[in-house]
């Protein structure tokens, strides 16, 4: 498996990674290779031989092709769930395909780990197969008490077999982080489940959203692509601190990474 160097506690794009012809058009040399390992990995979901350790070389592939097409990465945090004794649910805002992407790469060597998805994602040609595998917790987003029972009784399923789970508590993935959309189901979840909260920040908009199709957006090259993990956080009473500590990590790591940019 292609394995990340955390080099004190962070990893960073090597500055060998890209390639030269990205110079000229990132995203033409990044998609072909997507769809790549896109096509081989549903192929291998469809004969049912697609387990955890391929997901996560998936999704290593996926995060080596943005760097070959010259995004840069910078990931830090992993330290906080990687001593984690169990299970717990990875809460974070949701800014692009990119995130679906490369989370599995990062959390699943170390912990495993599903994802609560819209139910059209299942339903989606190639993907469809490959997250069908993944046994995630689907939500149709039309009704939100039918979602938030799906996602309190699969999601609580789940973690008691030792699977954490990552959740994305908005109703759309957004380059602007919004906490009025950003709801509470992470924390019932971890709450019902006697697991803890485990915070994640990202900044993903060098994955742009398409014109036609959604998914398939420019890569901008000049965007760094950060994740942050934060402290596990114990849900006491309601949970209404532990959310707004979550909602805290985010927009604290969203303005560093922003007033970063503007340098």
């Amino acid at each position: 498996m292609l394995q990340l160097d955390f080099t004190s506690g962070e990893y960073r794009t090597p500055e060998d990674a890209r390639s030269w012809l990205s110079r000229i058009s990132p995203s033409a040399v990044f998609y072909p290779i997507f769809s790549g390992i896109v096509r081989r990995a549903s192929s291998a979901a469809k004969r049912g031989r697609y387990g955890n350790k391929e997901w996560a070389e998936t999704s290593r592939e996926v995060m080596c092709a943005l760097e070959t097409a010259g995004v840069c990465f910078e990931i830090g945090g992993v330290e906080h769930f990687r001593t984690l004794d169990g299970p717990c649910v990875f809460i974070g805002n949701h800014m692009s395909t990119l995130e679906t992407m490369v989370l599995p790469g990062i959390i699943q060597p170390i912990k495993d780990v599903t994802f609560v998805v819209k139910r059209s994602l299942v339903e989606y040609p190639v993907f469809r197969h490959i997250m069908r595998s993944r046994d995630p917790i689907t939500v149709g987003r039309s009704n939100p008490r039918e979602d938030l029972v799906a996602v309190m009784d699969g999601g609580s399923a789940r973690l008691r077999a030792g699977r954490s789970i990552i959740i994305f508590p908005q109703t759309t993935r957004t380059p602007v982080f919004d906490p009025e959309q950003f709801n509470t189901i992470g924390v019932k979840l971890a709450k019902k489940a006697g697991v803890p909260v485990v915070p994640v920040a990202l900044k993903t908009d060098a994955w742009g959203n398409g014109r036609f199709i959604k998914e398939f957006g420019r890569i901008d090259t000049a965007k760094k692509v950060s994740f942050a993990f934060g402290h596990p956080l114990v849900v006491q009473g309601r949970g209404a601190e532990e959310h707004a500590m979550v909602i805290r990590f985010i927009q604290e790591k969203l303005a560093v990474w922003q007033d970063r940019r503007q340098v």
